[in-house]
């Protein structure tokens, strides 16, 4: 699936710029002497933003603090593959030694940077994964192109073949003739847009959820079509809703906590379901419980909101 201006890294450069930061001024404190470069790196680093100097390693382990020299610095001189697996995901113990071996057999035209997803929630985040392994490929600092599963050696050089045909001649140590394929915008989430602009809000939804459904690894589409889903069912409450729904009445509660959720308590949102589930049983649990899910699916899943949220309905499930 392509994926160039559906997912934004940029958030983990800054994390990792601030982290940097932070641990310079440490080092400043406890010896001035090291501080006197003007771009304020440590003697014998390379100054923040620089390319990574290279190592000559095909594959290499990559997380949150090392994701924007190891990544994105990287993928301007040279093609990135990215790894996004876990300690616990079978379908991944198949999948990355073959990208291993590729990567090591390619004679340092692609490097794969591996990310433990379960110690880099953010990095996980960042490219809306929403299954694995993932796999995607990094360009001039941005996503080209991704899979998920398992994928069979020789598809595999085919799609980094493919890769180079449309984008190698961004990089430096590409073939000449290698010229990169414009990007084109997706007409149908152009329209889906042009219609949430006009007003036709529910024409716009219906052109996402289309869209969604005929291409259900778009997370773009998939995730316009949640959100925009959410801000019209919770518009339709009647706000007083928040102080008249009945402890035990699901649909009101519910509609309750849209309410609080649009005006921006998500803490007060969550809190309404899981009492919910604490007081129900049968269908009406499982239809409060499924609400909550799709309502942390609005979120970034490592918010400290909904981590402590997702621990309050396990204790009342269970």
């Amino acid at each position: 699936m392509a994926m160039t201006g559906a997912v934004d890294l940029g958030g983990i450069k800054d994390r990792a710029e601030a982290q940097r930061a932070q641990a310079q001024r440490a080092q400043a404190q406890r010896d001035p002497a090291q501080s006197d470069r003007s771009d304020g790196a440590q003697p014998g680093t390379p100054p923040p933003g620089a390319p990574p100097v290279a190592s000559g390693a095909s594959v290499i382990d990559v997380t949150e603090e090392t994701f924007e020299a190891e990544v994105l610095n990287r993928s301007m001189q040279q093609l990135v593959v990215v790894d996004l697996w876990a300690e616990w995901c079978g379908p991944c113990k198949q999948l990355s030694p073959v990208l291993e071996r590729l990567a090591a057999q390619s004679g340092g035209r692609w490097v794969l940077a591996k990310v433990d997803v379960d110690a880099n929630p953010r990095i996980a985040q960042a490219f809306r994964v929403q299954s694995i392994p993932m796999v995607v490929a990094i360009v001039q600092g941005q996503p080209v192109t991704a899979f998920n599963d398992v994928r069979s050696e020789a598809e595999i050089t085919s799609w980094i073949d493919e890769i180079f045909a449309q984008v190698g001649n961004a990089l430096p140590d590409a073939p000449a003739d290698a010229a990169p394929e414009p990007e084109q915008s997706d007409p149908r989430m152009i329209a889906a847009e042009e219609k949430l602009n006009d007003g036709d809000f529910d024409g716009a939804l219906a052109a996402y959820r289309a869209v969604a459904e005929a291409e259900p690894e778009n997370v773009e589409a998939a995730s316009a079509a949640r959100n925009l889903e959410f801000i019209l069912r919770a518009q339709a409450h009647d706000p007083n809703i928040v102080e008249t729904a009945s402890p035990r009445d699901v649909d009101a509660q519910l509609a309750a906590a849209d309410v609080l959720l649009l005006s921006q308590q998500p803490e007060a949102a969550f809190d309404r379901i899981i009492d919910v589930v604490r007081v129900t049983n049968g269908e009406e649990r499982t239809r409060a419980r499924t609400r909550l899910l799709e309502l942390f699916e609005l979120f970034d899943p490592a918010e400290p909101f909904v981590v402590t949220a997702r621990r309050k309905l396990a204790s009342a499930l269970y």
